[in-house]
């Protein structure tokens, strides 16, 4: 009985699984130059095949190329324009501290910020802040991290033919059940993971885009902060959208009173009813149709357990685990 367990294919596929979780626990110190380069090389192997596609011209050129582009764009960005951001971040987080500490005429928003006092809401975001300062301090590892993951990303498309033809021949080898079940895992992983993310970029740019224009048309300051605020907030499901109201809605009371918050408030319904009856259904497969309550239970747990990180993987990762144990989303008649 125990033997046949053993055998059993089904077995060997939860072994392995354990296997692949604690080897990726074991190297939890690399864990972000390992998703980054993950997303690197899917997102830019997707783009290379769509200009394959279009522009009949040889792989290798077309990766160099479009690499050199990406990095260029962003390296230009970076120079001209981070100042100009960075300023303006620093004066939003300057009218949102005015904004806590000064007294206002409402009687409700009084209420509101008597409230975040008693639950010391401000040690909280003294912590975040402080958070946040000493991860962007460390900005020479980061950097570090997001070329290695680049250049790793590049060297994996360059040779990805050849790549794909060596790693083919452990199905022959003496290790050929444990590959197959590996090959097993790897596929599903890029199957679901990776278009999950790649949906959840697409969405929160077009969110972005959508949020800043409102902002832009509502008269709103520093739209460049706000832009790349909304933009991080928009790679969480759900959750952005409801966290990124808090500031904006702040904001628009400071600078035009209860209606511009309404105005806001409209805005964000629109645009979120864009994003989840019209990009959501083309972007998402069935299975990251998941009901609100799960949505929030695994972003609460994956940000404990993998912190930042786990509100923008938590619901790939889960979404990934569904589709290993075969929960499908049944149609009613």
């Amino acid at each position: 009985m125990m033997n046949k367990l053993y055998q059993s294919r089904g077995f060997k596929r939860i072994l392995i699984f354990i296997v692949i979780a604690l080897a990726l626990y074991a190297m939890k110190s690399i864990i972000n130059l390992i998703l980054l380069t993950f997303i690197f090389a899917f997102l830019m192997d997707r783009l290379v095949q769509f200009i394959e596609d279009k522009i009949p011209l040889n792989r290798k050129l077309l990766v160099v190329i479009s690499y050199a582009t990406i990095v260029g764009l962003l390296t230009y960005g970076l120079v001209m324009y981070l100042p100009m951001i960075a300023g303006e971040i620093t004066a939003l987080i300057r009218q949102l501290t005015a904004f806590y500490t000064s007294q206002h005429d409402n009687v409700v928003l009084n209420y509101i910020v008597s409230q975040m006092n008693e639950v010391k809401i401000s040690s909280y975001l003294e912590q975040g802040v402080t958070y946040l300062f000493k991860y962007f301090t460390d900005i020479s590892k980061i950097s570090l991290q997001v070329l290695l993951a680049l250049l790793l990303s590049l060297f994996f498309l360059l040779e990805k033919p050849r790549l794909i033809e060596f790693t083919g021949k452990f199905k022959t080898s003496k290790v050929a059940s444990i590959y197959v079940e590996i090959e097993f895992f790897a596929q599903k992983f890029v199957r679901t993971f990776g278009k999950v993310i790649e949906a959840q970029l697409i969405i929160a740019v077009v969110n972005c885009i959508l949020t800043t224009i409102s902002l832009w048309l509502l008269d709103f300051p520093q739209l460049g902060g706000l832009s790349i605020m909304i933009f991080l907030l928009g790679l969480i499901p759900v959750a952005g959208v409801i966290i990124s109201l808090i500031p904006l809605t702040i904001i628009a009371y400071s600078i035009g009173g209860l209606m511009k918050v309404l105005y806001v408030g409209i805005a964000i319904a629109i645009i979120h009813g864009i994003e989840a009856y019209i990009l959501n259904p083309n972007l998402m497969s069935s299975k990251t149709n998941l009901p609100v309550f799960y949505t929030f239970i695994v972003l609460i747990f994956s940000e404990h357990f993998f912190g930042v990180w786990g509100l923008i993987i938590g619901i790939p990762v889960f979404v990934f685990l569904l589709d290993v144990l075969e929960v499908t989303e049944t149609k009613k008649p």
